[in-house]
């Protein structure tokens, strides 16, 4: 096989291959006894046609067709591992000649473009240090979860006065389009200053009493007419307040296993440390990463940058259409950071030789599975037929990587102090493994999403 690369960008390249005869035989072998499976030809058993016959019957170049169809894939992919490439999408294959007979010695020859891992270099992980900030708990804090749990236990009141934020409103909904009715929604209950809702429906409720309406303008969110503008008429038929129980030890009874408000509020800051703990490793993983990326500049694939952006994008607005610039700049600088730090954890796995076994895959599915709540094998099954398995075996790599390098390092707070980051890094293989799921759950997610959603339909069918 005849390989030759040309770059076309920093990070994409085209292939051309050129196939000896001898390569392509067994494709062509191949493709006759796959043809001769379908095929009736008098005097031969189905299944047991010679090739030469199958050439003279059937025509070499639909041999040479299935042949290719077939094999061209396996071709490209050992053509890219022999020249060291990492491709990060799928290729464009063009195939520019084909031998028109089985003694033609013309040479098979294509080309493939595709998007791959640019090169370069990380640095050594010996003796970095990493400066991470100290996890803080303030008061603050502190009352701010209390304050959470007492609305747990709120209750709504009725009252007789007009709406403000925080009030709870019941609420008739009208739309119409250049007079027309085009949506409608009664008794709907909805907080005031929430934003869940219509833009302008905090402003139109706001002041308004039981029995009073308004009408405002507004660009509708979904359904058919999802992105127009329309004008909105809103009634308010009651106002509720939400009334909230006082901080005392019988709130603490009611709320929790303790006796005393003194020792829920303990409680309540062990939490909050315990969250301040979890946030600074996150912290150490995002400084790790940036500390390998500080020196090199690392090129991102504009297509799959593309792609991406785009996905962003959807998920920022309704309506990718009519985006503003601001929500343009933000997916793109979203999607090239993601693409930048996998391009990154995927080096520092190969540089650090990260070997992912299929039990290593089989757990990270597994866990994903139970975090949806579905049955494993039935999870694993539909990755595998969504060709999400190679993602899967990514994201498993990028993790045991980045926990691999992360213990590798050295993390201090602004004094200089030695940070124990052990409980969320692991100290050993086994324990570095029950993180994969938290830190390599976005290749699955998707799918889950979708099976989950599947699963749905047919409950409510």
């Amino acid at each position: 096989m005849k390989i030759s690369v040309r770059n076309l960008e920093p990070t994409k390249v085209r292939l051309t291959v050129t196939v000896d005869p001898e390569e392509f035989e067994p494709y062509l072998d191949a493709a006759r006894k796959e043809i001769a499976k379908q095929v009736n030809i008098p005097g031969f058993r189905k299944g047991h046609v010679p090739g030469k016959i199958i050439d003279q019957r059937i025509g070499f170049a639909s041999v040479a067709g299935e042949a290719i169809n077939n094999g061209i894939g396996e071709l490209y992919s050992k053509a890219a591992e022999q020249k060291e490439l990492r491709p990060m999408d799928q290729p464009q294959l063009d195939v520019k000649e084909v031998p028109s007979s089985a003694k033609d010695d013309t040479r098979l020859k294509f080309t493939a473009e595709v998007e791959v891992r640019p090169k370069f270099d990380l640095p050594e992980l010996d003796g970095m240090r990493i400066e991470v900030a100290k996890p803080a708990v303030s008061d603050e804090d502190v009352n701010a979860r209390l304050e959470n749990l007492r609305q747990r236990f709120g209750t709504l009141v009725g009252v007789d006065r007009p709406a403000t934020k925080g009030d709870f409103a019941n609420i008739d909904l009208a739309a119409e389009i250049d007079g027309e009715s085009v949506d409608s929604q009664e008794g709907v209950s909805y907080e005031l200053g929430s934003g869940t809702m219509l833009d302008g429906l905090d402003e139109a409720l706001d002041g308004l009493s039981a029995g009073e309406e308004t009408t405002f303008e507004s660009t509708l969110e979904g359904g058919d007419h999802a992105g127009q503008k329309a004008q909105v008429k809103v009634k308010v038929n009651s106002v509720k307040a939400e009334e909230l129980p006082e901080l005392n030890d019988d709130f603490a009874q009611e709320a929790s296993e303790f006796d005393t408000l003194d020792e829920l509020k303990a409680d309540v800051r062990k939490q909050c440390e315990r969250d301040a703990e979890g946030r600074q490793a996150t912290e150490a993983r995002d400084a790790f990463i940036a500390k390998l990326q500080e020196s090199v500049e690392i090129p991102v694939p504009k297509g799959i940058k593309q792609n991406l952006a785009a996905e962003h994008l959807k998920s920022l607005t309704p309506d990718p259409e009519s985006a503003t610039d601001e929500q343009k700049k933000e997916a793109e600088e979203s999607a090239e950071k993601e693409l930048r730090d996998q391009i990154t954890l995927d080096t520092l796995a190969e540089k650090l030789d990260v070997k992912v076994s299929q039990s290593d895959v089989m757990n990270f599915l597994a866990s994903i599975a139970q975090q949806y709540g579905m049955e494993p094998n039935r999870f694993i099954s539909a990755i595998i037929q969504n060709g999400q398995i190679g993602s899967a075996v990514q994201e498993v790599g990028r993790s045991k990587g980045m926990l691999a390098g992360m213990r590798a390092v050295v993390f201090v707070d602004p004094e200089g102090n030695e940070l124990d980051l052990s409980q969320f890094l692991g100290e050993d293989e086994a324990e570095a493994e029950a993180q994969e799921s938290v830190e390599a759950a976005s290749a699955a997610a998707a799918v889950a999403d979708e099976i989950a959603s599947e699963d749905k339909a047919e409950n409510a069918d």
